[in-house]
């Protein structure tokens, strides 16, 4: 039987470049798959966001995210990358946090080397752990994971505090640790995405992060660089203006008919929602 994770594994290797697309629960992932996105992302952002109206300072346990990561499992058929932080503590721990997410569904995960508690990695103010600390999780995450095909993705955020130099030496430190993948998060600049994708470090994904620190630059030359996985994460901040637009929207009008191109409509969203298919199993189970 062919796994997310297999699958996941496949597109990482087979050169073509795709654009992953995080959510934070069941309908932002059922919205993306719906509009044919091949890999889905659990968003540590996005998910604070959601649960806690908090930012991404490692607020969230281990147990939220797994739920998070298991709705948009379900509600999704893709393969997901979830975002773990740092682990949530030592290498023990992301021995047992690496076990929770296979259990939860994910294909894969991305590990970061900051010290816990966490920042986003475009937020000033991140510090890392001595990368020795950072090689022990990495060996822990792959020694736990039950399934071979569960892609293990390293990510150092050392590049703002150490310079890419050091980043990229942490990088390929991690690899020899046994990262399938490496992410080597907030390049600054067009030269140093071209450094990176440059360093001998195997497939790597690139964060296509908006209004961050990484300069915006097209997902053609990216595709030209070679990065296999393109991730877009900023999910919560696309739905919070759409949501303030139309709050705005809404609390002005006199008539709903002022928001009709705003709102799905209700028999196309139960559609989207499956209620035929529920429907039709209740009658199943109902005769």
């Amino acid at each position: 039987m062919t796994t997310h994770a297999r699958t996941l594994r496949g597109y990482v290797a087979d050169g073509k470049t795709r654009l992953v697309i995080s959510g934070y629960d069941a309908l932002t992932a059922k919205t993306a798959a719906l509009a044919g996105v091949e890999v889905l992302h659990l968003t540590g952002y996005g998910a604070s966001a959601a649960l806690a109206a908090a930012p991404d300072i490692g607020l969230l346990s281990v147990t939220e995210m797994a739920g998070a990561c298991a709705r948009m499992v379900e509600a999704a058929d893709r393969p997901l990358i979830a975002d773990i932080d740092t682990g949530y503590g030592n290498a023990l721990n992301v021995h047992r946090t690496i076990r929770t997410f296979e259990r939860a569904g994910a294909a894969g995960i991305h590990l970061e080397d900051q010290v816990h508690p966490k920042r986003c990695g475009h937020m000033a103010g991140k510090r890392v752990v001595p990368a020795a600390e950072m090689v022990a999780k990495v060996k822990a995450a792959c020694d736990a994971r039950l399934d071979d095909d569960f892609l293990i993705i390293a990510r150092t955020d050392a590049n703002t505090i150490e310079g890419l130099d050091a980043a990229i030496e942490r990088a390929a430190l991690y690899r020899e640790a046994g990262a399938d993948m490496l992410f080597v998060e907030s390049p600054l600049s067009r030269e140093e995405i071209v450094r990176i994708a440059g360093a001998d470090l195997g497939p790597q994904l690139f964060n296509w992060a908006y209004d961050g620190l990484t300069p915006h630059v097209p997902i053609s030359w990216l595709a030209e660089l070679g990065f296999p996985l393109v991730l877009y994460a900023d999910v919560a901040q696309v739905v919070h203006k759409a949501f303030a637009a139309f709050v705005g929207r809404l609390t002005a009008c006199d008539s709903l008919d002022e928001i009709a191109d705003l709102v799905t409509g209700f028999d196309a969203f139960n559609s989207l929602m499956g209620l035929e298919e529920w429907r039709g199993l209740e009658a199943r189970y109902n005769a």
